[in-house]
């Protein structure tokens, strides 16, 4: 079963690159990357995944093109025009971007270093500048849409960086890309991730509220949830989540745990600008308890488990 869902993309000319981080999210991206027609060389801690996806997408290069995996982030990346990354946190991004392994010592000048982690503006604004002192260009450019975004290769992208290098990047990120835009600066692809993040926190919360007072009430939640989301009340989280959540189910998606980590982000960000979240820092004590209950790898939608 392949691990990516069609798509019809976008021209673009065959461009060699690089996917550093294969996993839920980077893991499909560089099979729509392979699927586009580009020479894809994929990195991962743990080889096997690399090697699992040379297998599954080989049938997607053309006669010309070869996709590989490297044991280094430094040996993906060379010879790449453009080098993609998916992985945890700050410290993972450190991990793979610098040092004598690290991407950036394996890149040629001219090329460009994409980040797609959901990581601080501080470390968009401290790889940026250690890329430009090399002569590499780079854009901060979280994504939103979750695995099943990375699948099916409809990503919200959120960049930040020069305007010319994101230029460049578009045509070949549009491969998993619904949309692919420039919010402004480095550092401002981030930015941008945490308002993202601040909204899913508090409807999430409110779905929960409603669909428990609605279960409460003896309605047919499923039967509401088809009335309301034709309405002002309709969201993502309600279209995508709501029929599951009263369902009570919670073995997919983008993990509590996850979550938890974006929202120190932004709390962190919050305490530099001065940016008052009251109702999101209630979120996250909220998202605590449903790690209690051993839920720490459920979707976010298990807010609700806290109300039954």
């Amino acid at each position: 079963m392949s691990s990516i869902n069609p798509k019809t993309y976008e021209p673009a000319s065959s461009t060699r690159v690089a996917f550093i981080g294969m996993g839920v999210m980077g893991y499909p991206m560089a099979g729509h990357l392979a699927s586009a027609g580009h020479a894809v060389t994929v990195y991962n801690r743990s080889e096997a995944k690399a090697k699992a996806w040379c297998t599954e997408f080989a049938k997607t290069a053309a006669a010309n093109i070869t996709h590989k995996s490297a044991v280094t982030p430094r040996e993906a990346a060379q010879g790449a025009d453009i080098v993609f990354c998916c992985v945890g946190n700050d410290d993972d991004l450190r991990s793979v971007v610098f040092g004598a392994d690290g991407a950036l010592a394996g890149m040629q000048p001219g090329a460009v270093l994409v980040d797609h982690t959901t990581a601080s503006a501080d470390v968009a604004r401290e790889i940026y500048a250690a890329a430009k002192n090399l002569g590499i260009a780079f854009l901060d450019a979280p994504v939103s849409g979750g695995q099943a975004g990375a699948q099916n290769g409809m990503l919200t992208v959120m960049c930040g960086g020069d305007s010319a290098v994101f230029d460049r990047v578009k045509p070949v990120a549009m491969a998993f890309s619904r949309a692919f835009t420039l919010m402004g600066e480095p550092g401002a692809g981030q930015l941008t991730k945490m308002v993202n993040q601040i909204c899913i926190a508090g409807l999430v919360q409110g779905l929960s509220e409603a669909i428990a007072f609605g279960q409460k009430a003896g309605l047919d939640m499923n039967l509401v949830l088809d009335v309301i989301g034709k309405g002002a009340a309709q969201s993502w989280q309600l279209d995508n989540r709501g029929k599951t959540m009263v369902a009570d189910k919670f073995d997919f998606g983008f993990a509590v745990d996850w979550m938890r980590k974006d929202l120190g982000l932004v709390f962190d960000e919050a305490k530099r600008n001065g940016a008052v979240l009251p109702v999101t820092q209630m979120v996250d004590g909220f998202y605590g308890e449903v790690q209690q209950l051993g839920g720490n790898r459920w979707d976010t939608s298990s807010l609700i488990k806290r109300l039954r």
